[in-house]
């Protein structure tokens, strides 16, 4: 066979990049056609280039930086919070099997509660502002990182947990030397879940309680009738959501690159 008849490798291309955008684009285009000829005397809904052209107003006067900064401090404050306490009762219910059985009761009454029903508690005890809505935050997003954590204890291999308790390990040196190498791939699904519950509550928290950040903004777009403002807060919550997923995901699996190829570089003769 000659060189010249050799297909040349395939390389991702720029409609490899395209593809996945093709439906979000045609339902703008959708909107934007119907938002100029049915719906032009709509009072609800604004064509997607006013959309844009309010949201870079809203980027030239600041406030589209400002409340974004809010809304992501808040929300990084909460996961931070409610992740760090929900990844200590995991691991600490995981490999106490006692101490999970005498809780269940407990945490099976608190798991299902709204966040969003602790809003009134939490403005009686924190007022308007960061506390209020990083509590709720947090409140949110402790229990499905201590359920995933929890399980993902008690997945650790038994025979690793033989070798631990052969050796006489401590409880911290068993946790740091035998559970968490084997938790931190499954820490970063819960952690992943966590990023989406955190913006979530925080800019439901916004738009029904708190005045300041993203939710807010919206809400306050709403009640003044300008849909194309509405609209562009909308698509920036959504854009800010979908980068932060972005980021998350691309760190999990850096992370478990980096863990995969350790054994690799250790065994290496």
């Amino acid at each position: 066979m000659s060189p010249s008849t050799i297909a040349p490798p395939s390389r991702p291309g720029l409609l490899r990049w395209l593809r996945p955008l093709a439906f979000p684009l045609l339902l703008l285009a959708a909107v934007e056609w119907w938002a100029r000829t049915a719906g032009k005397q709509s009072d609800s809904l604004a064509p997607p280039t006013a959309a844009l052209q309010a949201l870079g107003r809203a980027a030239v006067d600041g406030s589209l930086w400002q409340s974004t900064a809010f809304t992501l401090g808040s929300a990084a404050l909460g996961l931070l919070m409610g992740g760090l306490l929900g990844v200590a009762l995991g691991v600490a219910l995981g490999l106490a099997p006692r101490a999970a059985r005498w809780s269940a009761l407990s945490i099976e009454l608190l798991r299902p509660v709204p966040s969003v029903a602790l809003i009134p508690l939490a403005m009686l005890v924190f007022g308007f502002g960061v506390r209020m809505e990083v509590s709720v935050v947090a409140f949110a997003c402790l229990w499905p990182i201590m359920v995933l954590t929890q399980a993902a204890v008690r997945q650790v291999e038994p025979q690793l947990q033989e070798v631990a308790y052969a050796l006489q390990l401590t409880p911290w040196q068993r946790f740091a030397w035998i559970v968490a190498p084997s938790i931190v791939p499954r820490l970063f699904v819960a952690l992943r879940l966590g990023v989406a519950i955190a913006l979530v509550v925080a800019v439901t928290v916004e738009i029904a309680a708190n005045p300041h950040g993203m939710g807010y903004a919206m809400a306050i777009a709403q009640q003044s009738l300008d849909p194309a403002l509405m609209i562009a807060w909308l698509l920036w919550i959504a854009v800010t959501g979908f980068a932060i997923n972005a980021g998350a995901e691309w760190l999990q699996r850096h992370v478990a690159r980096r863990m995969g190829a350790a054994p690799l570089a250790g065994g290496a003769p």
